[in-house]
């Protein structure tokens, strides 16, 4: 389980860097798909793994775009909030040592809720940071709700995606 989060982490920030940076959206939406990782950690990983791993994971972002940390506290945050999110939306599955955070083990409409709120987090922190005044606040709001959604959206089918990778792999074995 560990190399697997290591590929994940490595491809997702080589995917954003790589592409979803190079995309525009008019300057509204900012597809931040390198938060999956986040989301996708396992249950059972400590606190102290959890914050660390997703400080480097933002501090990778930030050293590819220039973003001077804003990326590295927004994506902390969203992993100092993951507990309590988790709480929040407690299902009598989580503690089985198998199940993981996604549609496949704890379905559709908890993976929804659990991604927006972290990643509506994540984006908030992010924004407010990067706008550092409430001069523009809804050009702020806009963005953040923008690209809360198109993260979401990447986040759902990329799950998807690869639940199906994964049925068909096991169907063949």
């Amino acid at each position: 389980m560990f190399n697997k989060n290591i590929i994940r982490f490595v491809v997702l920030v080589m995917f954003q860097v790589l592409v979803l940076n190079s995309l525009s959206f008019g300057g509204y939406a900012y597809p931040a798909l390198y938060v999956y990782f986040i989301l996708l950690l396992p249950f059972q990983t400590a606190g102290w793994v959890l914050l660390v791993s997703s400080f480097f994971l933002g501090l990778s972002i930030d050293f590819f775009t220039n973003s001077l940390g804003m990326n590295a506290a927004a994506s902390v945050f969203m992993a100092f909030s993951r507990s309590g999110v988790l709480n929040l939306l407690r299902s009598k599955r989580e503690y089985e040592l198998s199940v993981s955070p996604g549609i496949k083990d704890l379905g559709l409409t908890w993976f929804l809720t659990y991604s927006f709120i972290l990643i509506l987090i994540h984006h908030t922190i992010l924004f407010s940071i990067e706008a550092f005044s409430f001069s523009d606040i809804l050009q702020t709001v806009i963005r953040i709700i923008l690209s809360s959604i198109l993260t979401l959206l990447l986040a759902v089918l990329a799950q998807i995606l690869f639940y199906r990778q994964d049925k068909v792999q096991k169907s063949f074995v």
